[in-house]
């Protein structure tokens, strides 16, 4: 009992040390694309968003996708066996995600005229071509990490996640600053930063290899295809797996590709002059980095209720699984909602602020929803993973990305690149329908109905006070000004969180038990308890 005890524990201080590193990676992720276009403009911006979807995947794959698969076969697998039988599951593993990253990096290379000709910018096709050669360190990058979280160790995934994310961004920014000054063109800039790209990840992998030298797991871990464990059976998970985990984790970047592959060629057919077309695509892509930061927002928070529910699957605590599912999912709601709303409510300030003018507002407005439905689909997918349910969240996200393709067809020639924002919406807003109904079929639904017109209410009240005051705010200031704009970003963001946060708790959003398991609220209540 103490070991199954332990063994628990371990497993929720691992997914807390990878959840603190995930929120400082995406953060990274999400926060160097604003100095980034400060640096190289919006044609910069939509040369760089172009591709950044072919190296971004390869990213997440490293991250997410792939080393949870491997963590999942070793332990289906690998759990209480020998090292022998351990590194064949490793040696298949490493085969497998191999012949998957070099045919994907061969074909990526191979067709890349063909892609760079289908988005509509034959300028594309060198930065795709550096891009596929990324897609070579995944499959060893995955091995390491992949196995190092099985053995519920996840100090060398997280420090090397930090190390290559943070090397990744000093080596783009410092690179397209010194190109663009040096004179270099914006596509060769972008090429620059592709290769910092590269630099990152073959750094977190050196890392890693340090890591795994210095545990001595290259003296357990072998080259072996001998040891007695049938290899269809490895073969057979890993292929659920890779359909299942990891494309579900590839929820954000698909639809961004989606964009990237179509965005800029229909506007080229509506009759849009390219330079035009480009301004206006890297207009657009200013709302990844707001989405992103958002969704890591609402999701933090919702997330670290994960660990606990896994663990109550684990237990069979029927009781305590139902009561954080629907925990998770109203802390998704509440923060999400607030998230997307407050961005909608000062979004002109805080583009002019992030991008140095105001143009696209009203489109990055509409972005700003999304918000609110990938903060509930990501929570939904990790809910369902850890409850077991892992083939539905990748075919809801492979339905929504067909659905993102055919709308951007449909919506792009009548309304520009308005219509590329409303099918995201749409988008991510049918995934996050489609999982929560197969959420409500398994018996897991969100119970407490009433308390969405709380969180209405709350919401309407931020919104209207927080526009009151930026009106107000206005006839005394040039919004326009950039420092203006970045004191009405702030002063509308922390007036219209504190009341927002501060209507979530009159009006009793949660219970009293309920704040006890959100870290800040925690705080809170042991302050006022300790102030008593």
């Amino acid at each position: 009992m103490n070991v199954q005890k332990n063994s628990i524990n371990l497993a929720m201080q691992g997914a807390v040390i990878l959840t603190i590193a995930g929120l400082i990676t995406k953060i990274l992720s999400a926060a160097y694309r604003v100095p980034y276009q400060n640096i190289v403009g919006d044609i910069g911006f939509y040369i760089y968003q172009q591709v950044y979807p072919f190296y971004g995947m390869g990213v997440i794959l490293a991250t997410s996708g792939f080393p949870v698969m491997i963590s999942k076969v070793m332990t289906d697998y690998g759990y209480g066996e020998s090292f022998h039988i351990r590194s064949k599951i490793m040696t298949i593993t490493f085969l497998y995600l191999t012949i998957i990253g070099v045919v994907l990096s061969a074909t990526l290379y191979i067709f890349s005229d063909n892609i760079a000709a289908y988005m509509g910018d034959s300028n594309l096709t060198a930065l795709i071509q550096v891009t596929s050669i990324a897609l070579l360190v995944v499959p060893i990058i995955s091995i390491f990490r992949g196995y190092f979280q099985f053995e519920q160790n996840m100090q060398p995934t997280a420090i090397s996640q930090i190390i290559e994310q943070s090397i990744r961004v000093s080596v783009i920014l410092v690179s397209s600053y010194y190109m663009v000054k040096a004179g270099y063109n914006l596509y060769e800039a972008g090429f620059g930063a592709l290769v910092g790209s590269i630099v990152g990840s073959v750094a977190g992998l050196i890392l890693l290899l340090i890591f795994w030298v210095r545990k001595k797991q290259h003296t357990k871990i072998r080259w072996n295809i001998s040891a007695p464990i049938e290899t269809w059976k490895i073969l057979t998970s890993l292929i659920k797996y890779s359909w299942t985990i990891a494309l579900s984790s590839l929820l954000l970047i698909l639809i961004q590709l989606i964009d990237a592959l179509n965005l800029y060629s229909l506007l080229i057919g509506g009759g849009m002059g390219e330079v035009l077309a480009k301004e206006t695509k890297g207009v657009y892509d200013r709302g990844q980095p707001l989405i992103q930061l958002g969704t890591v927002v609402a999701t933090s928070l919702a997330l670290s209720l994960v660990p606990v529910i896994a663990s109550a699957k684990f237990q069979n605590n029927s009781k305590l699984i139902h009561e954080k599912v629907n925990l998770s999912l109203k802390v998704c709601i509440v923060v999400g909602a607030g998230a997307a709303t407050g961005l909608i409510a000062i979004i002109r300030p805080t583009n002019i602020m992030l991008f140095t003018n105001a143009s696209g507002s009203n489109v990055l407005m509409i972005l700003s929803a999304s918000i609110l439905f990938t903060s509930l689909c990501l929570t939904m997918f990790a809910i369902l993973q850890g409850l077991g349910y892992t083939f539905f969240p990748a075919l809801s996200v492979l339905i929504g990305v067909g659905a993102k393709y055919l709308a951007n067809i449909w919506l792009i020639p009548l309304y520009g690149v308005s219509g590329a924002a409303v099918s995201t919406v749409l988008s991510y807003c049918l995934i996050a329908i489609l999982t929560g109904l197969f959420m409500m079929v398994k018996g897991y639904s969100f119970k407490e109905k009433k308390c969405l017109v709380k969180i209405s209410l709350a919401l309407v009240m931020m919104y209207l006070i927080i526009c009151v005051l930026l009106t107000v705010v206005g006839l005394f200031i040039d919004l326009d000004n950039r420092l203006n704009a970045t004191f009405a970003s702030f002063f509308g963001m922390v007036v219209g969180g504190s009341l927002y946060g501060w209507l979530i708790i009159k009006l009793n959003v949660f219970s009293r038990n309920e704040l006890q398991y959100i870290p800040i609220a925690k705080k809170g209540l042991k302050k006022e308890k300790w102030g008593s």
